[in-house]
């Protein structure tokens, strides 16, 4: 029981790491400014039509955010509840207050550096870190965040290889959000394309990572 609890701590604290690489991603794509992440495309699609038939404060990008991700893991609890964890709660928690500190930090060198050259290499760093944080998060089998649940789920169903899952689903997203309203930038193309190619090349090293840190705990 000691044991099964220790272990669950390491993957748990792999998880943050993760979490927290992939989130430094995610802030380079958004300082970048050329076009949402593809889940956010939909989330801000269903902002946008939900804001043509009803105006209320509570009404905003951040709580249709979170409804969409509960709505994602209520379906996953039915489908097979083994995918949703204590990961996937600390995901959705921790994922806003660890952009805000990363944006307050990154943002001076983003407005002295302001050419769109600059912004593109930023975005491509952005998908890459991303991945590559996202990787660990998935193989740190302690949960992952809801809307990258969704590929993991079907990867794991269909046998089919994560990356291509990952750029499928992403295209969905956006297809989706574009029909509802979501603006769709040059960013959000590259994303759909880089995030899930990326992920699939670190998740067999994310893997072997996490067995190497066990291994050396005694787990």
């Amino acid at each position: 029981m000691k044991q099964n609890i220790k272990q669950l701590l390491l993957r748990v604290l792999m998880l943050l790491i993760g979490l927290t690489v992939a989130h430094l991603g995610v802030t380079l794509f958004l300082l970048a400014d050329l076009g949402a992440d593809p889940f956010n495309v939909c989330v801000q699609g269903v902002f946008r039509s939900m804001q043509k038939i009803i105006s209320h404060p509570l009404l905003t990008h951040g709580n249709v955010h979170v409804c969409i991700s509960l709505m994602i893991i209520l379906i996953l609890l039915i489908v097979d509840r083994s995918y949703v964890r204590i990961g996937t709660l600390l995901c959705m928690i921790l994922g806003g207050p660890i952009i805000d500190v990363f944006s307050l930090l990154l943002s001076p060198l983003f407005q002295t550096m302001n050419s769109l050259p600059f912004k593109l290499v930023m975005l491509a760093l952005g998908c890459v870190i991303l991945a590559m944080g996202m990787s660990l998060v998935i193989k740190s089998n302690a949960g992952t965040g809801p809307n990258d649940l969704v590929a993991v789920v079907i990867s794991d169903k269909s046998k089919a290889k994560f990356s291509i899952i990952r750029v499928a689903v992403d295209f969905s997203f956006i297809a989706m959000g574009w029909l509802l309203g979501g603006s769709v930038g040059i960013g959000t193309v590259i994303c759909a394309f880089l995030v899930g190619p990326v992920a699939g090349f670190f998740l067999p090293k994310s893997e072997k990572l996490v067995h190497w840190a066990l291994e050396k705990s005694g787990l």
